[in-house]
């Protein structure tokens, strides 16, 4: 439903913000953790379980503690864009962004006419509360966030131009995929993958373009934040419950923690 994007006052007001992933595609586990303190929630329908019906139910429970969400788009797919969008998203992760074409057809889908192609429907979506934001139009480009990933090497050389495309917000660095598209894939601590990032990181300063990332390769939040990185999602719902129920297991069978696998987020 219509508000003004409490996610992008705060960071146009400078906030770092920190936040947790959504992967189950669960209404529930958004409303367990809405009112818990996290800035934001990242509904991720990439690599998540949720679908558009699910997006909506989790949009309404995240609604009960004005708890601002992000959602994660399986591509950068305009038909996709427009449905989740009438949904009522209005804070919109991209992921897979290699180059200014593609940043700039991103923005367009997301805007309307004259600034972009997205569909009119405003009177009947969730977006403009069924019609009842009668200046729905006019409010809906300059509240959108938009926030774009760069997951690869070919995206870091472009990293300058995508971010300098109108509309951008903000640029995610996807690390993770970013290393395995120079064969380092899971390796984030090598060289050639902080390559990567160092590089990626001089791009976006230099074009003023807030960043984003998760933790990874021993950086956490704390560090991130102090470098620079104004979004950080720290933990998903996936791995708080698997975490939580490991721990639980290893205290009744009497385990110790450190005989688990390693476990390392990545997105």
């Amino acid at each position: 439903m219509f508000k003004q994007n409490k996610l992008k006052k705060r960071l146009s007001n400078g906030d770092s913000l920190f936040g947790v992933w959504i992967e189950t595609g669960s209404a529930t586990n958004v409303e367990i953790l809405s009112p818990l303190g996290f800035d934001y929630l990242l509904i991720d329908l990439e690599h998540g379980q949720g679908d558009l019906n699910n997006l909506i139910h989790m949009l309404r429970a995240a609604q009960v503690s004005d708890t601002p969400c992000i959602v994660r788009v399986p591509w950068n797919d305009p038909i996709y864009l427009k449905r989740v969008l009438d949904a009522g998203a209005d804070s919109l992760m991209i992921p897979m962004v290699e180059n200014a074409g593609e940043a700039t057809a991103a923005v367009r889908a997301c805007r309307y006419p004259p600034g972009g192609t997205r569909g009119y429907a405003a009177p009947a979506v969730r977006a403009s509360n069924y019609g009842h934001v009668k200046d729905y139009m006019s409010k809906a480009n300059d509240n959108l966030l938009i926030i774009l990933q760069i997951e690869t090497a070919a995206a870091v050389k472009n990293a300058t131009t995508i971010a300098c495309v109108d509309g951008v917000d903000m640029v995610f660095l996807g690390i993770n995929d970013m290393a395995g598209s120079i064969g380092r894939l899971e390796q984030l601590d090598h060289p050639d993958a902080r390559k990567l990032v160092r590089d990626a990181e001089a791009a976006l300063r230099s074009a003023g373009k807030m960043m984003g990332t998760v933790p990874s390769a021993g950086a956490g939040w704390r560090e991130l934040f102090e470098s620079g990185y104004r979004l950080v999602p720290v933990a998903s719902d996936v791995g708080l419950m698997r975490d939580a129920a490991l721990a639980c297991v290893d205290e009744q069978h009497g385990h110790q923690k450190t005989s688990r696998p390693k476990r390392e987020s990545g997105y």
